[in-house]
């Protein structure tokens, strides 16, 4: 039982048992036809090769009526059923909200129409009855369409779920007692609850008991709750009854008769979409006890009850009372009916919605996939012609730093050599400054030696006025004089050669220096108009890049 809580939908096994785990997909190759219509006397036996229809062993079992025949790989060559139109109708209905099920003339509601319409030309008496076709999607989703049918088929005659719909529904209102005699023994105040709003389980159970809750539930509890029903059988649906009325007790005693129909129509399947609590639920099914016993002993006193309603009631007022319970049935049938109805308009304009939400992204979508591309060939044409401007650019940055570096060099040299002369004037002008500081001196010291020269000199060298006349030896002072006076003219001329020499080396280092001022103009200027050319070249490249961007 742990194993099945996990909803594992392993139908085969539990299904068919040996005769059809034992055989391989291989097997399936055969032309295998089955027969689909027998006589009712016959039934019994055709039951018995159904269990291994699926993958059995080759071979065609004819039915008394020509032609009605199911071809295993696909279920072809049905002869017609008085149901068809049902039966096309419902299809349109069942799960359209599903993958695989909500293409019309797709591939699952082409299998689900030729089930359906294979086991209601298999079961002449019961035919196809509305909902049966939610249960073949649950098996479809599980394994091929001729694997679906036989489990069907097993389901409907051997698990009990075919006696519901016969006699009037009469195994169905004995479930509905079992159940709520069962709710009165486990769960007393939501009964009584029941009782004093005249909420009859025939107004929220139908379902349950007719489609095994596949319905209206999220498949994934679906799964749990077909698998519990392949181990234990048909009196697992009163165990996830009476766990579904116990987990919405508190919910359901707050309600009045309106409210509690619509809580069972639409708030209890959506509470259940959680797995969790999906889960949860299954647990307290499986753990919840109800024996066999107790069932039959529930099913007794509903015929004993039966029995005496029939022996008192008059005839005609039992009529008047069974008009009435299909009038309720066939108004609930209809609002279901509605109610499927506009489910199935609201799922396929949602899905029309969604389609055309998904078209207009697809298209939204591709237009900016086409525009991403021409903006990364555009990016791709802008990096190859950066490239190629990045190259000029490098071309004529080492072209400029070639000939900045050419000019610097020559400047050095300019340099240089003015350095040079600069610095050998220097060494002359102060070799001449020394020999001139020297040679006066040594003409003072000659002066200061000699006495008459002392008369014509003072100490700093200045020639001196006569005041008076000395009376001797005039013309050896005056010769002394004159030679004297020839002297410091000769000095004097040197001396002004000498600052002429001065002057003209200054003006010497004032070219040079004059030269090299040009020189580092030109220098600077040529390092200006490269370094204005790049930050130019660069500007232009990114203005024209914020344009486009632009």
């Amino acid at each position: 039982m742990a194993e099945l809580i996990k909803g594992g939908g392993c139908y085969k096994e539990f299904c068919l048992g040996d005769s059809l785990a034992s055989h391989t997909s291989s097997d399936t190759t055969g032309s295998f036809f089955l027969s689909v219509s027998e006589k009712a006397k016959n039934r019994q036996n055709h039951r018995c090769e159904m269990k291994g229809m699926c993958l059995g062993s080759p071979g065609i079992q004819e039915s008394p009526r020509e032609g009605c025949c199911v071809h295993c790989h696909g279920l072809e060559h049905l002869c017609e059923s008085p149901q068809d139109s049902a039966i096309t109708r419902d299809i349109n209905r069942t799960f359209p909200a599903h993958d695989y099920f909500k293409d019309t003339g797709g591939d699952g509601q082409d299998s689900l129409y030729k089930i359906c319409k294979a086991y209601s030309v298999y079961d002449e008496e019961i035919g196809y009855c509305q909902g049966q076709s939610f249960l073949a999607a649950v098996l479809l989703l599980h394994m091929p369409e001729e694997q679906a049918f036989s489990v069907l088929v097993k389901i409907m005659f051997d698990y009990g779920l075919r006696e519901l719909f016969k006699q009037n529904f009469e195994d169905l209102h004995c479930k509905f007692y079992q159940l709520e005699r069962l709710m009165q023994e486990y769960i007393p105040d939501l009964y009584n609850h029941f009782l004093d709003i005249s909420l009859e389980a025939h107004m929220y159970a139908s379902q349950w008991f007719l489609t095994l809750f596949t319905a209206k539930f999220p498949l994934y509890m679906v799964f749990h709750i077909i698998d519990l029903l392949l181990c234990e059988g048909i009196s697992v649906i009163f165990n996830v009854a009476l766990g579904l009325l116990k987990t919405t007790k508190d919910d359901l005693l707050l309600t009045d008769f309106e409210g509690a129909l619509k809580f069972f129509r639409v708030q209890l399947p959506k509470r259940y979409r959680s797995e969790e609590n999906a889960k949860k639920l299954m647990e307290l099914a499986c753990n919840m006890k109800i024996s066999q016993k107790k069932l039959k002993k529930y099913e007794k006193e509903y015929h004993t009850m039966r029995e005496q309603q029939a022996q008192q009631e008059d005839p005609i007022e039992r009529f008047e009372r069974e008009n009435r319970r299909l009038q309720e049935a066939n108004m609930r049938l209809e609002q279901e009916n509605d109610d499927l109805a506009h489910e199935l308009v609201t799922s396929k304009i949602a899905l029309r919605k969604d389609l055309d939400n998904a078209e207009e992204k697809a298209d939204a979508l591709n237009k900016e996939l086409l525009m991403t591309k021409q903006k990364l060939i555009d990016a791709e044409e802008e990096k190859r012609r950066l490239e190629e401007e990045s190259a000029q650019l490098k071309e004529m940055c080492r072209r400029e730093l070639d000939k900045a570096e050419s000019e610097i060099k020559k400047n050095s040299s300019i340099i240089g050599d003015y350095k040079q002369i600069c610095s050998q004037l220097s060494e002359r002008l102060e070799k001449q400054q020394t020999a001139n500081k020297a040679e006066i001196e040594k003409i003072r010291q000659k002066v200061d030696d000699c006495e008459h020269c002392r008369e014509f000199f003072n100490k700093e060298g200045r020639v001196k006025v006569a005041s008076t006349a000395k009376d001797g030896s005039d013309e050896d002072t005056d010769e002394e004089k004159e030679t004297l006076k020839n002297q410091l003219r000769e000095m004097e001329l040197e001396l002004a050669q000498t600052k002429l020499q001065l002057v003209e080396a200054e003006c010497k280092i004032q070219d040079l220096e004059h030269h090299l001022g040009l020189a580092l103009n030109e220098v600077q200027a040529a390092k200006k108009t490269w370094f204005n050319r790049t930050i130019s070249s660069i500007k232009t490249v990114t203005g024209v890049q914020g344009k486009e961007t632009c």
